[in-house]
C-alpha cells in the first residue's frame, strides 16, 4: 500500500498532539517511527489505521482519500503494546482467524501457515492452549502472529516487543526483519529504541513532541541527522554536545582541543560539536585528539561500559565495548577521531558538517 499523509494535524482541546506534517511512506517497505514516549507515534498510527480522525489534513491510501473511512473498512492490521487476543479461542485458532475470514485458503494451507508463523515467533508448543494459559510475552507473540497471518497491505506495530524479555526481544527482532522482507505489506513500526530502528533498516521517521523532524533511509538519517534534535533522538545514550567556535580551518573546543572539520562558516562563528558515545575510546589511534578528564560515573550495561567524564571541553559519556573498571574521581584520557565528529550551527537547528567517517 502507498500511504500518504498530507497536512495532518491532531489537537485535543487546547493541546496539540501532532503538529502539521506530510509523510509519504515507501510502499512495501518498513518505515520506523522513532521517538521518545509522547513523541506522537501512537497518535500518528491511530490516524493511519482509521481509529482516529485528524483535526486537519487527509490520509491517502493508493491515491484514494480514506480520511473518514473507519478501520473496519480498511485493509490494515495493527499490533499494540497491550496484546489483544480472542480469549475463548486456542492459540492456533487465534492465528488462523483472519485466514478463515478471508476464505482464500483451505484447511490444510491455513494449518501450514499457522504452524510456520508459530515456529518463527517461538509459540509452536502452545498452539492448543488458550491465551489465558500463556505469559504476557507469549500472548503478545500470538497477537503478532495473527496480524502477520492477515497479510494486510498495511501493517502497523506499536512497540510490539516492549513487553518481552531482553533475550527474546533480540531474537524476535531478527525474525521480524526476515518476515517483513518476505511479505508484501507496507510496515510501520513504532519504537523508542534507536538500535531497533537500525536493525529493522528501511526508512525512519524521527518524531519529537508531535513534530516530524526528518524522514528518509534509516542509515542516512542516522549518519546525517538534520538537527541536534534528530541526532539526540537517534542516539542511545544521547549524543554528546560541546560548544566550540570556528578557528584555523576547523573547530576549537574549550581546553584547546582543535578538530579539523570543514565548515561553511566564517572564522569565529559559534558551533555545536556532536560526538556519539561510541566514537570515544580509551585506546589511542593515529590522528586522534585527546580529551583528558575525570571519571564521574562508570556503569556496566550488558556487554558495554558507560563512563561519564568531566573534561575541559564539557561533560562526555563514552560507550566502551567490554567490561571496564574505573574508579570514581580517577583521571582518564578519551580519544576521538576528528572525522567522527558532527558540527551543527550554534542553535542546533542545522547540520553543517557530517562526520567524514560515516
Amino acid at each position: 500500500m502507498q500511504l500518504s499523509l498530507e497536512g495532518i494535524e491532531k489537537s485535543v482541546g487546547a493541546e496539540r498532539w501532532l503538529h502539521p506534517l506530510n509523510l509519504a511512506l515507501h510502499s512495501g517497505a518498513v518505515s520506523v517511527l522513532l521517538g521518545a514516549t509522547q513523541a506522537g507515534k501512537t497518535s500518528l498510527m491511530r490516524i493511519m489505521a482509521g481509529l482516529d480522525q485528524p483535526s486537519a489534513g487527509r490520509v491517502q491510501a493508493d491515491g484514494r482519500d480514506v480520511t473518514g473511512v473507519p478501520v473496519r473498512e480498511r485493509q490494515v492490521a495493527m499490533v499494540y503494546q497491550q496484546f489483544i487476543n480472542y480469549p475463548s479461542m486456542t492459540v492456533a485458532e487465534n492465528i488462523a482467524s483472519p485466514l478463515r475470514l478471508q476464505g482464500r485458503l483451505d484447511r490444510t494451507a491455513i494449518a501450514a501457515r499457522v504452524q510456520a508463523l508459530a515456529e518463527r515467533l517461538h509459540i509452536a508448543p502452545f498452539l492448543q492452549r488458550l491465551p489465558a494459559e500463556l505469559s504476557g510475552g507469549q500472548q503478545q507473540r500470538v497477537a503478532m502472529a495473527r496480524a502477520l497471518a492477515k497479510g494486510a497491505p498495511l501493517l502497523l506495530l506499536d512497540e510490539p516487543l516492549v513487553n518481552l524479555d531482553y533475550k527474546l526481544r533480540e531474537e524476535l527482532r531478527e525474525e521480524l526483519v526476515s518476515l517483513f522482507a518476505a511479505g508484501e505489506s507496507t510496515v510501520v513500526y513504532a519504537t523508542t529504541e534507536p538500535t531497533e530502528a537500525l536493525l529493522l533498516g528501511g526508512y525512519t521517521a524521527v518524531l519529537d513532541a508531535g513534530e516530524l523532524l526528518q524522514y528518509g533511509p534509516t542509515a542516512e538519517v542516522f549518519h546525517r541527522p538534520a538537527s541536534i534534535r534528530v541526532a539526540r533522538a537517534f542516539s542511545d545514550p544521547p549524543m554528546n554536545l560541546l560548544a566550540g567556535r570556528v578557528e584555523d580551518g576547523g573547530v576549537l573546543l574549550p581546553g584547546g582541543v582543535h578538530l579539523a572539520l570543514r565548515l561553511p562558516l566564517a572564522t569565529g562563528a559559534p558551533v555545536t560539536v556532536g560526538v556519539r558515545a561510541s566514537a570515544l575510546r580509551v585506546q589511542p589511534r593515529p590522528g586522534d585528539r585527546v580529551l583528558p578528564g575525570q571519571v564521574e560515573l562508570a556503569e556496566i550495561s550488558g556487554s558495554d561500559s558507560f563512563v561519564h567524564v568531566a573534561t575541559a571541553a564539557g561533560e562526555l559519556v563514552a560507550q566502551l565495548t567490554g567490561v571496564h573498571d574505573f574508579a570514581l574521581g580517577s583521571r582518564i584520557a578519551l580519544h576521538l577521531a576528528p572525522e567522527q565528529a558532527y558540527a551543527f550551527d550554534a542553535q542546533g537547528a542545522l547540520l553543517v558538517a557530517p562526520p567524514r567517517a560515516a
